[in-house]
C-alpha cells in the first residue's frame, strides 16, 4: 500500500487494488443506503436505456434534416419514457408493501 493510500483522511472513499477501504462507518452506512436505493427493476433499465437511443436518434435526424429518423426517435423516447414510469410505479408498489 502506497503512503498516500495511509494518509487518507476518513471521509474519503480510497481504491486500493481494486478493493474498497471506508473507515468511516457513517460513511459506509450511507453507501449502503445509496446503493439498495439506486437499484432499478428490469422496465427502469430498459425504460431509460430506450429514451437515450431515442434521442440519439432524433439528435441524427435533426443533424442530416432526416424528418422520418427524428419522429422515430421522438416515438422511441416516449415508449421508453413510459416504460421507465412504469417500472418506477412498480418499484414504488414494491416499496410500500
Amino acid at each position: 500500500m502506497d503512503a498516500s493510500a495511509q494518509n487518507a483522511p476518513d471521509h474519503t472513499i480510497s481504491l486500493i487494488f481494486g478493493e474498497r477501504r471506508i473507515p468511516n462507518p457513517a460513511l459506509q452506512a450511507t453507501i449502503n443506503t445509496h446503493s439498495q436505493e439506486s437499484t432499478m427493476n428490469k422496465d427502469q433499465t430498459q425504460g431509460r436505456v430506450e429514451e437515450v437511443k431515442g434521442k440519439v436518434k432524433q439528435v441524427a435526424g435533426i443533424v442530416t434534416g432526416n424528418k422520418k429518423l427524428e419522429r422515430k426517435g421522438k416515438i422511441q423516447d416516449l415508449k421508453g419514457q413510459a416504460q421507465a414510469v412504469y417500472g418506477d410505479l412498480k418499484e414504488d408498489i414494491k416499496k410500500a408493501t
